[in-house]
């Protein structure tokens, strides 16, 4: 369900903020998921869309994130700029983006990343340094002089949210959050203790 827009308008405000900041990569993201045995992992990515059906990130979706989603597609996310002393929390579904989005987005990444994503078998055991060199010299040539498809196995993911949170640090950690959740179809807004 689209969130409201003071959530869009509050975030676009913040991202604008951290750029004009210069906060470096300020479109990564730490995104946490469940694997199958109910533990959690997480790592950084990098959000490469937002707008308010939610917030896209794209990965192999045979790696150990694309397993864990495919098995509970559960994740949150926590972006966080330090210059800025802001931060949000995001929670939600996660759901597959079309293939017209994950193309898209795939033929805009320089040639090097697409055939970096041919290239990595992304979270398997590798033995060596020269064998990750070696297989991206052999997708190299196998797509010289023509452009690089997007690989089946890498594409788009969108957090659909249910949960979002502001976080604007003050002094004397008297911060201000600011939390929306979907309730019954409906979304609530509260004001939380720092």
């Amino acid at each position: 369900m689209k969130f409201p827009d003071e959530v869009l308008d509050r975030f676009e405000q913040v991202m604008r903020e951290a750029m004009e900041a210069n906060e470096p990569e300020s479109s990564a993201m730490s995104l946490a998921t469940v694997s199958d045995h109910g533990g959690v992992s997480v790592r950084t990515v990098l959000l490469k869309a937002f707008d308010a059906r939610g917030f896209v990130f794209y990965t192999n979706t045979r790696s150990k994130k694309g397993r864990q989603l495919a098995n509970r597609p559960q994740a949150a996310l926590c972006l966080l700029w330090k210059s800025i002393f802001q931060q949000v929390l995001v929670e939600g579904v996660v759901e597959p983006v079309s293939d017209k989005e994950a193309d898209g987005y795939f033929s805009s990444r320089p040639r090097g990343s697409q055939i970096g994503a041919w290239a990595s078998l992304q979270s398997e055991p590798l033995d060596s340094r020269e064998t990750l060199e070696s297989r991206f010299l052999e997708f190299e040539q196998k797509f010289a002089n023509q452009e690089v498809p997007r690989p089946l196995h890498w594409s788009g993911y969108r957090l659909v949210p249910d949960m979002i949170e502001f976080w604007y640090g003050k002094e004397s950690r008297l911060h201000d959050r600011f939390r929306f959740t979907l309730q019954n179809g409906e979304w609530e807004r509260q004001r939380l203790y720092p």
